[in-house]
């Protein structure tokens, strides 16, 4: 590299910047000779471009661009033009240097991919600038898969390396990975990444039960590995007798996962027992895999009495993103149970790195299970759809975790998301057979469009011309493909019926002397809060009394709609305006001010309670809304509306009271709803709400609502209702 590049940098940055590329160049495998001379001309443009540029830790900025190449071609397999593309990631957003410049000299190719990661400028007219920015890179996935991959590579190292920024925009970042970047590495098959993601997110946005799961696996961490070591003992001389290389290992589960098991079981840490999945990886030629693997369950079977209902066989029929292994469960020494996963180097290739590796294995064939995922997509990812909110909705419920898998009336195999139906069926097989869909049969029995798809059924549908989408199939379906298209044709009728409602507005206009313009049209959306326009001629054609509304404006000089103010209006602006002013030390600061200068409130959807994590969020008609990190919406509202993201946090101690409920679960028997209120009431002295229990076959679920101070009075509730007899469980509900 010539020396001016580095003319800004201190000495020690450039040590640092150039042991970085060093450890990059050792991750890309075989660059011919033009590879080596496009990723060092990518990376002396990045260096030079971003020189005055630092990072909130304070490193240069040029680091960031030099580890997302690295995470690209060595945790995720990419090669040399991705490399490349990613060094220049951000050079045309932060910096002078143009799409012009990069087409001159490194082509078409890497001019698309550096286009497609640029995010879009001057969106703060539209409802959702995230949501933008996550169209116009999910639809680079019909033309380059590459711009997502390095997508989430960038979000990656952001996600690692958070802690320098506030802690209101690490809550909102990590929000936008939960909701998209980890489903999308899970439809994706990296699993890494996936698992990844989750736990930095749930790092983030529920840090207290993160570090209490990160605490417990430590201090069970040499037990775990004792009895991992005692399960595998027993398999290895088997193994060993087949005469392939394999490998056998114990790997711990995902924090994020434990917790999730913790949460939906109802039962404490110490009762998880799958804590870890025990990997047996075969080294075998392709044309053996699955016959080997069926070897291996056989020997683990021999040694360890399986759970029937818990096996699954992703060899014979892989996961939808190409993922192939044979899980089972076993109960394994002192009756604990052990799942097994059973694959090959092959397998595990692509369970780790995803589309690379399966393009690799694949060879770049069309069959890829990547193109018919993407080939199915490509509908929803073209359709005109302007709400990228909701095209964000549609397009995730294709980055489905579960599956099931059915057949068509010929024998073809498909798959579909769980909880689909048998209309998500007919919009699958074409748009056509979806929109005239009058009847479904399933194993040949006649169903209601609403059938839920189950594994193994066979289905074919039966069409009239007639027939046309309405209102309530957006309820019976779940693919986005199939909510795409139901809404598609909803507008287009929309659209037919509201040429009518159009023409009688022009009329009323010029009676009226008012231009039909844009202003004046999308005044009137506004003041009906509909939509769009096409809701306004639609429901003026359906209803005339619409139009009455007119009433309520008057036409200026030049023709546009004036809204017309009223003497109370007047009057109450007229009057002094006067804000409730706290005296004292502020309980909640919101965006570093007094809470007492906002109109806030407590969200009652998550109840947040002093000391838990907290942010706000500025709504339409509400003031401030103050939601907990953990709250049910807060990932939706997050990732679709950073901008609308407060900074807020709780200060000192105060005698304010909040509602907290709690789910309890154990023993029906006489007398405990009696035991219960009396420690809450009695020996605690706290206010209950609300009550009820429901009893069933020996076993109780309840909930109670109290009144607590704070955070760390509602855990030492939690853990004496815990302490009581027949209590199994008790945890705070979300």
């Amino acid at each position: 590299m010539t020396q001016q590049v580095f003319t800004s940098y201190e000495q020690e940055d450039r040590k640092l910047i150039q042991r970085e590329y060093r450890k990059l160049l050792r991750c890309i495998n075989n660059p011919n000779e033009e590879d080596k001379k496009n990723i060092r001309l990518a990376y002396e443009i990045a260096v030079e471009a971003h020189q005055k540029q630092r990072r909130k830790s304070g490193e240069p900025y040029i680091l960031h661009p030099i580890e997302v190449a690295r995470i690209c071609a060595e945790e995720i397999g990419l090669g040399p033009t991705a490399v490349v593309s990613a060094l220049l990631h951000d050079v045309v957003e932060d910096t002078d240097v143009t799409l012009d410049e990069i087409h001159e000299r490194f082509g078409d190719k890497i001019t698309m991919i550096v286009g497609g990661l640029t995010k879009l400028d001057n969106l703060f007219d539209v409802e959702s600038p995230q949501a933008e920015n996550f169209k116009k890179v999910l639809r680079t996935l019909t033309k380059d898969v590459r711009v997502v991959l390095i997508k989430m590579a960038d979000r990656l190292h952001n996600m690692r390396t958070l802690g320098s920024m506030p802690q209101h925009k690490q809550l909102k970042i990590a929000s936008e990975t939960a909701f998209i970047y980890a489903p999308l590495a899970h439809r994706l098959g990296l699993y890494n990444m996936k698992t990844e993601f989750q736990d930095l997110c749930m790092k983030i946005m529920d840090s207290e039960n993160y570090q209490f799961v990160k605490q417990k696996l430590q201090q069970t961490k040499d037990d775990r590995n004792a009895y991992i070591k005692e399960f595998i003992n027993p398999l290895v001389q088997d193994i060993d007798k087949l005469g392939y290389n394999y490998r056998i290992f114990g790997r711990p589960k995902s924090i994020s996962s434990i917790w999730n098991k913790i949460q939906t079981k109802k039962v404490p840490f110490e009762e998880i027992y799958d804590l870890f999945a025990v990997r047996i990886v075969l080294d075998v030629p392709r044309e053996k895999e699955k016959r080997e693997c069926w070897n291996i369950y056989s020997i683990v079977t021999d040694h360890y009495q399986p759970i029937p209902e818990r096996l699954k066989d992703w060899v014979s029929i892989p996961k939808a993103n190409g993922y192939e292994s044979l899980h089972t469960t076993v109960v394994g020494p002192k009756g604990r149970f052990v799942e097994v996963q059973i694959r090959t180097v092959r397998m595990d290739a692509i369970a780790e790195r995803g589309f690379a590796a399966h393009w690799k294995y694949k060879g770049g064939n069309a069959d890829s299970v990547f193109d018919t995922w993407i080939n199915g997509l490509r509908e929803i990812l073209e359709s005109p759809e302007n709400d990228a909110v909701q095209f964000i909705n549609d397009f995730k419920t294709n980055l489905f975790a579960e599956e099931v898998y059915v057949f068509t009336p010929k024998g073809d195999m498909k798959m579909f998301p769980k909880g689909a139906t048998a209309l998500d069926f007919a919009f699958d097989i074409h748009t056509e057979v979806g929109y005239h869909c009058t009847s479904a049969k399933v194993n040949k029995k006649l169903v209601p469009l609403s059938y839920v798809l189950r594994n193994g059924d066979q289905i074919s549908v039966t069409t009239n011309k007639t027939q046309k989408p309405n209102e309530s199939w957006l309820n019976m379906v779940v693919t986005g493909k199939a909510r795409s298209k139901i809404r598609q044709a909803l507008k287009e009728e929309k659209r037919k019926i509201g040429e009518l409602g159009k023409e009688a507005l022009v009329r009323k206009f010029n009676s009226l002397k008012a231009n039909f313009d844009d202003h004046n049209i999308e005044l009137l959306v506004k003041y009906l809060s509909l939509p769009s326009r096409v809701d306004l001629f639609y429901n003026i054609a359906q209803n005339k009394s619409v139009m009455n509304c007119l009433s309520d404006f008057e036409v200026d000089k030049i023709g546009r709609l004036v809204e017309k103010v009223t003497q109370e209006e007047v009057e109450v602006v007229e009057q002094p305006t006067s804000v409730k002013k706290y005296t004292g030390t502020p309980k909640l600061l919101i965006d570093g001010e007094n809470a007492a200068n906002f109109t806030y409130s407590l969200a009652a959807c998550c109840n947040p309670v002093q000391g838990d994590d907290i942010f706000g969020f500025v709504t339409t008609s509400e003031g401030v809304k103050i939601h907990r990190n953990t709250c049910p919406n807060a990932t939706h509202l997050l990732s679709h509306y950073g901008y609308r993201v407060l900074k807020a946090e709780w200060v000192n101690t105060f005698n304010t009271s909040f509602i907290a409920d709690l789910r309890i679960t154990g023993v029906d028997t006489r007398g405990v709803v009696q035991k219960l209120t009396d420690i809450i009431t009695n020996v605690l002295r706290l206010d209950m709400r609300s009550i009820s229990m429901d009893g069933n076959e020996g076993y109780y679920e309840g909930r109670i609502s109290i009144v607590v101070l704070n955070t760390d009075q509602l855990q030492f509730v939690i853990k004496t209702l815990k302490n009581v007899d027949g209590v199994y469980s008790v945890t705070r509900v979300n």
